[in-house]
């Protein structure tokens, strides 16, 4: 949806030696890069760039030939530098307006605005760095829903597994109170059972039944009958005999 603008800057022969070395390099890259051999094209406008480290022309196509292979990092790092060797308003802005697309390029859109902004301050009537902008802005906010969105389903499950590691610990610590009362239980039962054993092994005192009271009752009274049936019969010899003495 955004575009890019690819100016290719064709230098005219100079005097200087140096000149005419990092010229004569640009030449040759802007051949290869109309020829569509762009890797070509980015040696040749690398080798000017380090014969004359100050060309505004080499840095801007060298980021150029970068773009178009996708290399958005290292061409927006050659955009930058045009824009900043820049001496014209208008090689500035356009420097600034490729390094924009960069940027939109590598989802910076935060920096693209920026770069867009740059442009339009240098040139208001630049319709495409204003629809640009647009879109970056656009963009975004999109991204920023996006990473709230996603923000909040990392708490969601967060918080999930935090509930969940709650609920394990909460049943965890069910069992095991669980476990120290079927303990507890099972001592006390065999506590209760030693105990009880220990009762059995020793003596009990008889108990007497109504059967046996009344047998034992029987036998006292039978007892007494008898005791008594003696001391009566005793009573009789003596009375006998006294009385016996009378007669006499």
């Amino acid at each position: 949806m955004h575009k890019l603008v690819i100016l290719l800057i064709l230098v005219l022969g100079s005097t200087q030696l140096s000149a005419q070395s990092d010229k004569k390099l640009i030449r040759k890259g802007n051949k290869d890069f109309e020829n569509s051999e762009y890797q070509q094209a980015e040696k040749n406008y690398s080798k000017a760039l380090e014969t004359n480290p100050s060309s505004n022309n080499a840095a801007f196509n060298l980021g150029a030939s970068r773009y178009v292979q996708e290399n958005f990092e290292e061409a927006a790092k050659d955009f930058d530098k045009a824009a900043s060797m820049s001496i014209k308003t208008e090689k500035e802005a356009e420097a600034l307006y490729n390094l924009g697309n960069s940027l939109m390029s590598l989802e910076k859109y935060q920096e693209s605005i920026e770069a867009y902004k740059q442009v339009l301050r240098l040139q208001p009537e630049n319709e495409n760095a204003r629809y640009n902008l647009a879109y970056a802005q656009w963009k975004l906010k999109e991204q920023q829903d996006q990473q709230q969105e996603q923000n909040q389903d990392q708490q969601q499950d967060q918080n999930q597994d935090q509930q969940q590691e709650q609920q394990e610990q909460n049943q965890d610590q069910q069992e095991q109170n669980q476990d120290q009362q079927q303990d507890e239980q099972q001592n006390q039962q065999q506590a209760d059972a030693d105990q009880q054993q220990q009762q059995g092994q020793q003596p009990q005192p008889q108990q007497l039944t109504k059967e046996d009271a009344e047998r034992m009752l029987q036998a006292l009274q039978n007892n007494e009958k008898k005791t008594m049936d003696k001391v009566n019969e005793q009573k009789v010899k003596s009375a006998a005999r006294i009385s016996k003495d009378k007669d006499w």
